[in-house]
């Protein structure tokens, strides 16, 4: 960005050098006053003036005067040590003229003095453990921060022949990470995406989530057949799961034109919107039980082929999704949602999913909450319609299949 700006032109008129100093020290004079601005404790600040202004409306002298520790106990809570510290000095030197103007006995003016010293120092000392505890938190944010942008890597607007967008909420809102993880690559063998559901929350489910994205990443651009892509994933999580610990997940691939591949592991079916609008779940016809249980099931998954035509969108989520209630206990209709703000933009879609389903909760997800969008656009010429992958066939209809054992 800086060298883009520095190779740029500003058609800008020169002034002459004085003024562009004078300029330049007025700039810099206004940015001062701002981070005062910024710094000064205006509402400890006020909290003094309102019981200085009590005090000489009234005249009560010691009725008033202990109320001063106030500002520098609200500025603990706003400003750093400084900010309190300032705001102790403030209200001491006040004290002390009111106390002398009310003719309050020393003694007493000593004790209040006293205890306003003793609240002073020990606001400052919890402003600086405040702020060291906002410096930790900041850097444990960017540290989770980096973490899920290095998991769940951003999905660009357009992916291969497909038009794609993501909205992922975590529910530790302060982490911006969750259990919930999606993915989509382009590969030798098409496009390939995965949404899945850890079983479980924090970092045990963030541990078990990046397991799965980094075996399908692997397997993705090694194994041409999908089901074997499904395969290398059960068999890392069986290796590395406890008994009680499973994935849902929908694997989804784009072999060849127009056809489109899915293999459901005990994950909600995604919703297929045809070019015309209709919206309707891709239910699979042979249940699998999720990923890290194959051996409690005894049966492998189904292949689930169907059309994929010009238009078509296809949305994978999670049951943060599904399973968000309002205030009634109601569910989210996610389809009758789709329905509603489906657009040949996936990201405008989303948006708008994502803010009716914050509405329909009431401003906080509950759940981690994964929405991946994809969308075929019309293709440009005919070279577009050839096959992603060599060795395919022509399309086909809508079929399932029986997975082959890959172990």
């Amino acid at each position: 960005m800086s060298q883009a700006r520095d190779h740029g032109v500003d058609h800008r008129p020169v002034r002459p050098f004085r003024n562009r100093v004078a300029g330049t020290g007025a700039s810099a004079g206004r940015r001062a006053v701002a981070q005062l601005a910024v710094g000064t404790p205006v509402l400890p600040v006020l909290v003094v003036a309102l019981v200085v202004s009590a005090d000489l409306a009234g005249g009560a002298g010691m009725i008033w005067l202990p109320l001063l520790v106030a500002g520098p106990a609200l500025a603990a809570t706003t400003n750093g040590p400084r900010g309190v510290l300032c705001v102790g000095f403030l209200a001491a030197a006040l004290g002390v003229t009111l106390g002398i103007r009310d003719g309050v006995p020393g003694r007493e003016l000593i004790a209040v003095l006293s205890a306003l010293v003793a609240v002073t120092l020990a606001s400052g000392l919890a402003s600086a453990l405040r702020g060291r505890r906002e410096r930790v938190l900041a850097a444990v944010r960017s540290v989770a921060e980096t973490a899920q942008h290095a998991l769940l890597k951003p999905v660009p607007s357009t992916v291969g022949p497909f038009q794609a967008a993501v909205r992922y909420s975590a529910a530790a809102a302060e982490a911006r990470i969750g259990g919930d993880l999606y993915a989509l690559i382009p590969t030798p063998h098409g496009v390939r995406l995965i949404v899945g559901d850890v079983r479980g929350k924090g970092l045990p489910a963030v541990g078990t989530a990046a397991l799965v994205l980094g075996v399908f990443r692997e397997a993705a651009h090694d194994e041409p057949d999908l089901l074997a892509v499904v395969d290398r994933i059960e068999r890392s999580l069986a290796r590395n799961l406890g008994r009680d610990d499973f994935v849902t997940a929908v694997v989804a691939g784009y072999p060849r034109a127009g056809q489109l591949e899915v293999v459901n592991c005990g994950h909600a079916p995604p919703l297929l919107v045809r070019a015309s609008g209709t919206v309707t779940p891709v239910e699979p016809v042979l249940p699998a039980p999720p990923l890290g249980l194959r051996d409690l099931a005894g049966y492998n998954p189904g292949l689930h082929t169907l059309s994929f035509a010009d238009g078509d969108q296809l949305l994978l989520y999670t049951d943060g999704v599904t399973e968000a209630r309002d205030g009634d206990r109601a569910f989210y209709p996610l389809a009758e949602g789709l329905e509603r703000h489906i657009s040949r933009e996936p990201a405008r879609t989303l948006g708008a999913l994502h803010e009716e389903l914050l509405a329909h909760v009431g401003g906080r997800l509950h759940d981690d909450a994964a929405l991946l969008l994809i969308r075929k656009p019309a293709e440009r010429g005919a070279e577009a319609e050839a096959p992603v992958a060599s060795g395919t066939g022509p399309d086909v209809p809508a079929r399932v299949s029986e997975a082959k054992c890959c172990f």
